[in-house]
């Protein structure tokens, strides 16, 4: 393989698991206030069949004027199809359904999943028991109303997610009821309320500091299902973030309790602390060097899903940043094929003819 194979081949993973673990299409605003530079779509790892996944976009909920919505790929018009169910990153105050993993969307499309990417309300606008509730919600809609409107198969459900979409799909697994067939989270958490949410980022805090003024600059005043934009039509959400992880404030920001004094309302909330054997088999992919969201979320989650026998498979990649940035292409290929082997060993089933 030449050197410009191989950095082709790097650029391309990177770039979709960018993608998976919640990293916007765009570069959110530097936090002077100054637009990021544009970046490209990230492209998918592989390309299942040529032709475009067919998509179809729902209202999931409605909360007062506000439509909630979800986008539904889907090839062919077989019924009882496996689902994969996707939530997008973004901390909870930003993000998009439209931001889905290129080869978690690659696989679906070959393999004619149902693929459902649910949007949710952002923080801090509502909190975290609404965007929860959305969640269920959403999972609901899909088993009601997804036999009869998509050809879904309700009972063959993987829920898939990055960064805080990872943090999502954890959640599922202890709110949704019944249990979801399997689980897959890229760069996900076990908890809200830990020290590398509720104190200062030293890494955070090497940035530009933004000011309180500068961060609710960011902030509507009312109900969102996605960012809004500021004067020049850009992201406005970048600072807000900054501003919460630069002083700790996330976990109140965003779950609306204090973690030094409301743990107790927190814990339902946090999946590591909700463990039982009753908790879907879940594959966990988490870079080490990972200065968003620690790689000890994840590792903390294979500890307690160990100590009650639930089937899991923590896949690491050594180096590897926030959306596996700098790890090695080999690594990442293979825990993106393991993930993917992951989704497939579970949403097998009895095979129904394509039309």
């Amino acid at each position: 393989m030449t050197w410009n194979r191989k950095t082709l081949l790097l650029s391309a993973i990177c770039a979709a698991w960018l993608v998976a673990c919640g990293v916007l299409l765009n570069k959110a605003p530097a936090a002077d206030g100054r637009a990021g530079r544009p970046q490209r779509r990230a492209p998918t790892t592989r390309r299942a069949r040529p032709g475009k996944f067919p998509m179809k976009t729902y209202v999931y909920k409605k909360v007062g004027d506000v439509e909630i919505k979800a986008d539904v790929y889907r090839m062919g018009t077989a019924k009882n199809r496996p689902v994969v169910a996707w939530f997008h990153g973004g901390a909870l105050i930003n993000g998009s359904r439209r931001q889905i993993a290129g080869d978690l969307k690659a696989l679906c499309q070959k393999e004619d999943y149902v693929l459902v990417s649910f949007d949710y309300r952002l923080a801090p606008e509502v909190k975290l028991p609404a965007i929860a509730e959305d969640i269920t919600d959403a999972i609901k809609w899909l088993r009601e109303k997804g036999p009869e409107l998509f050809g879904a198969d309700p009972k063959r459900l993987v829920i898939s997610g990055g960064s805080a979409g990872g943090y999502i799909t954890m959640l599922t697994g202890i709110i949704v009821k019944p249990r979801p067939t399997a689980l897959v989270a890229y760069c996900g958490y076990g908890d809200v309320d830990g020290p590398w949410y509720a104190q200062p980022s030293a890494h955070y805090r090497t940035r530009p500091l933004v000011s309180k003024e500068q961060a609710y600059a960011g902030v509507y005043k009312g109900v969102i299902t996605q960012p809004p934009k500021d004067r020049q039509g850009r992201n406005a959400r970048g600072r807000f973030y900054l501003y919460c992880r630069q002083n700790g404030l996330w976990p109140k920001e965003v779950t609306g309790f204090d973690p030094a004094t409301e743990r107790e309302k927190l814990t339902p909330y946090c999946p590591v602390r909700n463990i039982t054997k009753d908790y879907p088999p879940i594959a966990m992919v988490h870079g080490t060097k990972d200065t968003d969201v620690p790689y000890e979320q994840s590792a903390a989650m294979a500890k307690e899903l160990k100590a009650h026998g639930v089937r899991h498979e923590l896949l690491t990649i050594p180096n590897g940043g926030h959306g596996c940035r700098n790890g090695d292409p080999g690594t990442v290929e293979k825990a993106r094929s393991a993930a993917l082997a992951f989704v497939k060993e579970h949403l097998s089933g009895p095979k129904t003819p394509k039309r």
